[in-house]
C-alpha cells in the first residue's frame, strides 16, 4: 500500500508533497520530468536503491505535480526550480547528487548552480535544459502558436499517458532561465546519460550541456538503442552503477577536505 507523502509547506502557502528516507552522505535528490511526478518507475527504482545502500534519498513534487497544490497551467521552470532548491534547503544537509530526468536535467542544473556548494555530482537522464525555447517553440505549429497567444495554453500529443499542457507563462519564463547559452559555471562531477533513440529530446542535447560545463569531470554516456525514458532493467542497472561510483567519489573527495 502506498505510504503518504509528507508536506513541506513553502512561505507562499504552497504545499510540496515529498518522501525521503534516511541515510549517510552524500544524499541523493530525484528531480522529476514534465507532467511527471514522484511515483514515476526511476524515482522508486532510486529510493529502493538507495535505502538498500544506505544513502539518504529524497524525492517530490513539483507545485501543479503529483500530490502538491496548484494547477499545473499555473507553473514554469522559475518556480519549479524554485520548489527544488526549498526542498533541498529545507529537508537536506551536506552533500548531495542530484538526478534529473528530461526537465529535471533543467532544474537539476538550475539548483545546482544556485547551491554549487552543496554539490557532491549531477546525474542526468536524457537532460532537457532549454527545451521550451529549443525544442516547443520549434515544434509548435502557427495554429498552435496562436492559440496560445489566444488562449494562454495549447496541447500537443504525448507519447505517455496525458497531452503536454504548454502554456504562454511556460515559453516566456522559460527564456529567464536559459542555461546553454553561456558558460553554466559548475565544476562538481556531471554525468550525462542519453538514449539515441529518444524521440522527445535529441541526444545531442548532451553534448551541448558537456561543452558549457565549466567542469573538466564530465561524462556522457550514448545508449544504442535508448529511449527516452531509459527505464528498462538494462538502464536502472547503468544508472545505479553511475550513481554508486559519483557516491564513492564524493566519500573520497570528502575524506580528503577533512584530511
Amino acid at each position: 500500500m502506498p505510504m503518504t507523502p509528507k508536506i513541506l509547506t513553502l512561505e507562499t502557502g504552497a504545499s510540496i508533497a515529498y518522501h525521503q528516507s534516511p541515510g549517510v552522505g552524500p544524499g541523493v535528490v530525484f528531480l522529476c520530468g514534465f507532467m511527471s511526478d514522484m511515483t514515476g518507475s526511476k524515482a522508486i527504482w532510486l529510493e529502493e536503491f538507495c535505502i538498500q545502500r544506505g544513502q539518504a534519498f529524497l524525492r517530490f513534487d513539483y507545485q501543479g505535480h503529483g500530490a502538491s497544490s496548484g494547477n499545473f497551467a499555473d507553473g514554469d521552470v522559475g518556480v519549479w526550480a524554485a520548489d527544488a532548491i526549498a526542498a533541498i534547503e529545507k529537508l537536506t544537509s551536506g552533500a548531495q547528487i542530484l538526478i534529473g530526468s528530461s526537465m529535471g536535467g533543467w532544474i537539476m542544473l538550475k539548483t545546482a548552480l544556485a547551491m554549487p556548494e552543496r554539490m557532491a555530482g549531477l546525474i542526468g537522464i536524457a537532460a532537457a535544459p532549454d527545451f521550451t525555447e529549443d525544442l516547443l517553440c520549434a515544434e509548435l505549429s502557427a495554429a498552435q502558436m496562436g492559440e496560445i497567444q489566444t488562449h494562454g495554453l495549447t496541447r500537443i500529443a504525448s507519447d505517455y499517458d496525458d497531452d503536454y499542457v504548454i502554456t504562454k507563462a511556460l515559453l516566456e519564463e522559460g527564456r529567464k532561465h536559459l542555461v546553454l547559452r553561456s558558460e553554466i559555471a559548475l565544476d562538481c562531477p556531471v554525468r550525462l546519460i542519453h538514449g539515441l533513440e529518444d524521440n522527445s529530446v535529441p541526444w545531442e542535447t548532451a553534448l551541448k550541456i558537456q561543452e558549457r560545463l565549466r567542469s573538466t569531470d564530465v561524462e556522457v554516456i550514448l545508449v544504442k538503442n535508448g529511449d527516452h525514458r531509459l527505464s528498462e532493467r538494462q538502464d536502472l542497472d547503468r544508472l545505479g552503477r553511475t550513481l554508486d561510483a559519483l557516491i564513492d567519489q564524493g566519500k573520497k573527495s570528502s575524506s580528503r577536505t577533512e584530511a
